[in-house]
């Protein structure tokens, strides 16, 4: 057990409350995504984030690197996930050209007509879980407070 010291600024009782339901919230918003995505696609909610990444990025591929750090995942973690879609045939890997070591995740077609198929129920299920409960100024604080703790504007 750690020891407390005088230098510890321990949490007032509206803070733990305010980080309870913070925690509470987020997975609930994220179970209930996830949920969705799996019921009505069968494609979890970590698959479909890789889907959508890929679908921005220039010719719809990018390094493995940039998009592990897209998804704010660790690369072996990603690297597992594209493993996944590649035997769904939703992803290929392919060496990178410009440096050989690299290796390039590339979305196929068939990979964003599942994106495709499966986007309009995962957006009716963000549209559920977030922005229909909260009004157009909570909607610009909720933006603010998450920009505020990943340190700048997002760059989504």
């Amino acid at each position: 057990m750690m020891q407390a010291t005088a230098q510890t600024r321990w949490l007032d009782e509206y803070e733990q409350v305010t980080w309870r339901t913070y925690l509470a919230a987020t997975k609930a918003i994220g179970e209930a995504i996830d949920s969705q995505l799996q019921r009505d696609a069968d494609i979890p909610l970590t698959y479909y984030e890789i889907l959508v990444r890929l679908s921005e990025a220039a010719d719809r591929m990018l390094r493995m690197s940039q998009l592990a750090e897209r998804c704010l995942a660790s690369r072996s973690r990603l690297s597992h996930a594209v493993t996944r879609l590649e035997e769904r045939g939703w992803v290929e890997r392919r060496p990178c050209a410009d440096d050989g070591r690299g290796m390039l995740a590339s979305l196929t077609t068939e990979g964003m007509a599942a994106l495709a198929d499966a986007a309009p129920g995962h957006v009716n299920a963000v549209r559920e879980q977030i922005f229909d409960r909260l009004t157009p100024e909570q909607i610009k604080q909720l933006r603010e407070i998450g920009e505020t703790i990943l340190g700048g504007p997002s760059t989504f």
